[in-house]
């Protein structure tokens, strides 16, 4: 069981145990906002509701500005495996502005594509196929992007997570 940590201006920051949950909120150092009912944590002196959601009571500032890695997998996450120029499902990635003419691997020249899209367009640009992006390719936000584990998120986070995003 995992539990959504947030920072204490409701920003997701992580998903730890329901063990290290439980302790932050032991110390009162977090507060419980959503719990898992029907499934206490019993312990020798009692039992503790299971936290689902807890709130940081102190504001923790986070280091830098969390970027995003690019990976094959998040394109085709981000664009929800629609093809960039077609539509139809895509089980690829292509660059817009092509590796070899000096396009990089970044979240603005990616887009997801189907196989019969990349193979026609090959080593060209859009604008030499003449083609429209469906989409302006950006990098994703938003704090199912920048806490881990979220991919399997518990239906309780949603309404945090949607707040980050």
């Amino acid at each position: 069981m995992r539990t959504l940590v947030l920072n204490a201006g409701y920003e997701p920051l992580a998903i730890v145990s329901f063990k290290r949950a439980l302790v932050l909120v032991m110390n009162e150092k977090a507060t419980v906002i959503e719990l898992v009912e029907g499934e206490p944590v019993w312990a020798a002196r009692g039992s503790y509701e299971r936290p689902a959601v807890i709130l940081l009571r102190r504001y923790v500032r986070v280091p830098g500005a969390r970027r995003i890695p690019v990976t094959r997998r998040g394109v085709l996450r981000r664009d929800a495996h629609r093809c960039g120029y077609c539509g139809k499902a895509a089980s690829t990635i292509d660059h817009i502005l092509p590796r070899s003419r000096g396009g990089a691997d970044s979240w603005e020249n990616l887009v997801a594509c189907c196989l019969r899209c990349n193979n026609v367009k090959g080593d060209r640009t859009p604008l030499e196929m003449n083609w429209d992006l469906r989409v302006v390719p950006q990098p994703p936000r938003g704090g199912q992007w920048t806490v881990r584990g979220t991919e399997r998120a518990d239906p309780r986070w949603e309404p945090y997570l949607a707040l980050a995003a």
